[in-house]
């Protein structure tokens, strides 16, 4: 044997060779990556999951095989997208060998994205063709029962989920009954079943409420919850259905076709049961709310008696107060009566005290109008008289500056006889022209033979 080959170890007695599990799967994982170099595989993405290391783990497949891969975080971190199940892929790989489990997987490198699976592909089309029948309209979705008296679970009676959501209705709802309708959650035919123990508890009538759950798992796993068997008897069902299929990443046609998707089966069985305290703490609460009302309901009535009580009284003593109440009315009556006649007196007195305040004096005011008279005519006859002083003057002053007084006195007014004005300088003065000269005591028309001016000083 080859020194270097990991098979050298010491040989038995027999010249048989023994070797260790670990020295046998390293051999085969060298011979593994030298036989095969890098090579891009195609297949569907299943199982797929991320490791909180960040490695991805998941198994790619066709329709004949299928094969474990592993992508570290130092590979996946450039991916361009991170597969989902159901996608189709072709990865980039180095076919190698997990020693520890002496398991064949594929050391992928890198991914790029081929197409959707068949599987996942089929889930889009049939979601595609209900979605347009309106079997996922909200308007049809159903209100789940706030309080219901029997909760009914559809699933397998071997299913983990099926614990999960026994142990919840039992921590959160131990008053409501559960019925299991049994029917198997994976395999050939499933869908039909699960949709028979839908109709059968729609047909029952034993509970108000319905739960179709199952774990989680891979898309063919979950398949069954993807027919269109099962879906449409959802949508027909008169309960109201909450679906918790899966894994809160995973969706079912199922889901869609429900009144109420859970993202795990425990959550759906915390969606139809209330919980018990919550019940109690509220009962509580609308006893104690009771019992106040209750008290002042007694309360009241009590003071509504002891009033009653207060009225109630005896024949006599409602006579003499009757009495009593008759005589008031009576010297009220009375006072009615005079009040009209006193009220208008009161009136009329008033009215006369205004009268006789605004009633005019008549001798004083004609004594008044006489004095004013007299105070007129005298301040007439004092301007009447300033007024004819004053003529007196301006006739004095006028007659003082008469033209006609100036000509009396000796002097002449001499106007041209073709313009009328007055001649006031020597040059005016031609010879054979015509001139008017007015004296005191007449006029005359004149003209010069000739004129010889002189400057003088005065006469």
């Amino acid at each position: 044997m080859n020194p270097e080959s990991p098979f050298s170890s010491p040989a038995l007695p027999g010249g048989e060779v023994v070797v260790p599990v670990s020295a046998l799967n390293r051999a085969i994982g060298s011979m593994l990556e030298r036989s095969f170099p890098l090579v891009w595989v195609a297949g569907e993405v299943s199982n797929f999951t991320r490791a909180s290391s960040g490695h991805w783990y998941f198994s790619i497949k066709d329709a004949q095989a299928q094969m474990r891969c592993v992508m570290f975080r130092g590979r996946a971190q450039y991916a361009e997208f991170t597969p989902r199940e159901g996608d189709r892929i072709e990865a980039r790989a180095l076919v190698t060998m997990y020693e520890p489990r002496g398991e064949l997987q594929l050391n992928v490198e890198a991914v790029r994205r081929t197409g959707q699976g068949r599987l996942y592909e089929a889930f889009l089309k049939l979601k595609a063709q209900l979605e347009a029948e309106g079997l996922f309209a909200a308007e049809r979705k159903r209100p789940l029962p706030a309080h219901p008296h029997a909760i009914g679970i559809v699933t397998s009676l071997q299913a983990a989920a099926l614990r999960d959501v026994l142990t919840t209705l039992a921590r959160r709802a131990p008053h409501i009954p559960v019925i299991v309708y049994p029917a198997p959650v994976q395999g050939t035919g499933v869908s039909a079943k699960l949709a028979a123990m839908v109709e059968s508890a729609n047909a029952r009538r034993e509970v108000d409420v319905l739960i179709v759950c199952r774990g989680g798992g891979s898309i063919e796993d979950l398949w069954a919850f993807n027919e269109e068997v099962l879906a449409r008897a959802i949508a027909a069902s008169e309960l109201p259905v909450v679906s918790g299929v899966g894994h809160e990443t995973d969706f079912t046609i199922a889901d869609f076709a429900a009144d109420e998707r859970a993202p795990t089966p425990t959550g759906a069985a915390e969606l139809v049961s209330p919980q018990r305290a919550l019940l109690l703490r509220d009962l509580d609460h609308r006893h104690a709310t009771l019992a106040r009302g209750f008290g002042r309901m007694m309360e009241r009535r009590a003071q509504q008696l002891d009033w009653l009580a207060r009225r109630l009284v005896s024949p006599a003593e409602r006579l003499a107060r009757q009495r009593t109440h008759l005589q008031q009315l009576s010297v009220r009556l009375a006072s009615a009566g005079a009040r009209p006649a006193r009220d208008a007196r009161a009136q009329f007195s008033l009215l006369q005290m205004r009268w006789q305040r605004w009633r005019p004096d008549l001798a004083g005011h004609r004594a008044t109008l006489n004095a004013l008279g007299q105070r007129l005519e005298g301040a007439q006859q004092r301007l009447h008289e300033r007024q004819t002083a004053r003529v007196a003057t301006l006739t004095a002053r006028l007659e003082v500056l008469s033209p006609q007084r100036t000509l009396e006195r000796g002097y002449a007014a001499l106007l041209d006889g073709q313009s009328g004005r007055a001649v006031r300088a020597p040059a005016a003065l031609k010879p054979g022209r015509r001139f008017t000269v007015h004296l005191a005591e007449g006029s005359a028309d004149i003209a010069f033979a000739d004129v010889q001016p002189r400057l003088t000083d005065g006469f």
